[in-house]
This record gives structure tokens, C-alpha cells and sequence, in this order.
């Protein structure tokens, strides 16, 4: 289930994870980067969005959807 964004979590991530569906799977790894750091830096507008408790703060995971993709492809 998707978490809303949450800056007191956000102050507290120290890790970061990214989630392909297999729909976007076709994309090269350059791509994915690049998509993958833009929602990582604006994780705020990114539909899909949770925090897993770590030890010592959160870890940002980020479920990787086709409108995501065009957002950060139209800012490019």
C-alpha cells in the first residue's frame, strides 16, 4: 500500500529503493537511472511511494508507473 509523502520520514532516509514493473522493463538501464534519480529527487509527486522502517531512519521505495515515466520524460 502506498504511503503519502511524509517530510519527517524524509528527513530520515537513508536508503532508497526502486521498483520496475514489467511493463517498463523494455527501457535501458541509462533510462532507468536517470528516471529513477528524477522521482528519487521529487519524491513528493511520485504515485506510488512508501517507507520501510530501517534500524536507524527509512528506506524510499518507489513503484515505478507509466505516468511517472511521462512526467519525468516531459520535464527532461
Amino acid at each position: 500500500m502506498a504511503d503519502k509523502y511524509d517530510p519527517y520520514r524524509e528527513a530520515l532516509v537513508l536508503e532508497t529503493r526502486t521498483v520496475w514493473p514489467e511493463e517498463l522493463e523494455d527501457l535501458s538501464d541509462e533510462e532507468k537511472a536517470r528516471i529513477a534519480q528524477a522521482l528519487h529527487d521529487d519524491p513528493q509527486n511520485c504515485s506510488q511511494l512508501q517507507y520501510e522502517r530501517l534500524h536507524t531512519g527509512f528506506c524510499r521505495i518507489i513503484t515505478v508507473t507509466p505516468d511517472d515515466v511521462a512526467r519525468v520524460s516531459a520535464n527532461a
